[in-house]
């Protein structure tokens, strides 16, 4: 079955029912909140990521870190969301523990604290123990969402980056369950084009203040 946008719209953003800790892969949409450009600049088509966004990458490529079971596929930092591929796979390695979100603690290592395979802190007060219940997407979302906003906050008071209002990241996310490999490489493509397309993007600001005109067909939104 073709990827399809307009059926497969961000607006149904869950599914009823739907056993989100099981494996397959799932699309992911996180936008900051009010859509502010925080992450970098499109240039040219590509993304020019800031000290802001170096960090956003660096907490989405260490999920397979604190989340033994699950590993990613393609992803894209753009000035104000991020795009990836997350695949449950349902191996938990033994001895691995699983870090509940929100998790503070998890932050990278600082001040002589060592970080362990799962996330939490060696040598660190705010240690918690680990589970091994099998995360949701939605826990490895929160994870995300929660580490990155610790991390801008010491940003904002220690280097100066811009204050966010009320939090980092919009309350929600989206997300989309991948069903076959068409689907999976109709929205890899989508991912790896993601910042050609940005001037038509429907998280850009600019457009959205009516200053870029609103095609009639819109294929690359998700």
């Amino acid at each position: 079955m073709t990827y399809d946008p307009e059926r497969h719209h961000r607006r149904s953003i869950r599914l009823k029912g739907y056993d989100y800790s099981q494996v397959g892969a799932y699309f992911i949409t996180i936008v900051t909140q009010d859509r502010a450009c925080l992450f970098g600049e499109i240039m040219d088509g590509k993304m020019h990521l800031n000290d802001v966004g170096y960090m956003v990458h660096q907490e989405w490529t260490n999920l397979p870190n604190r989340f033994p079971n699950i590993d990613l596929d393609a992803f894209v930092i753009m000035p104000n969301h991020i795009h990836g591929i997350i695949v449950i796979t349902g191996a938990i390695p033994v001895g691995a523990g699983l870090v509940p979100a929100p998790m503070h603690a998890n932050m990278p290592a600082q001040n002589g604290n060592r970080a362990t395979k799962s996330g939490a802190t060696v040598g660190s007060t705010k240690s918690r123990a680990t589970t091994r219940v099998a995360p949701t997407v939605g826990d490895i979302v929160g994870a995300f969402k929660s580490i990155t906003t610790v991390r801008y906050t010491h940003g904002v008071k220690h280097h100066g980056w811009l204050p966010f209002r009320i939090r980092l990241w919009q309350r929600n996310y989206y997300e989309h369950i991948i069903r076959d490999d068409e689907s999976l490489n109709s929205i890899r493509e989508y991912i790896t084009n993601n910042p050609l397309q940005w001037e038509m993007d429907r998280e850009n600001p600019v457009r959205a203040l009516g200053n870029v005109p609103m095609p009639k067909d819109e294929p690359w939104r998700i």
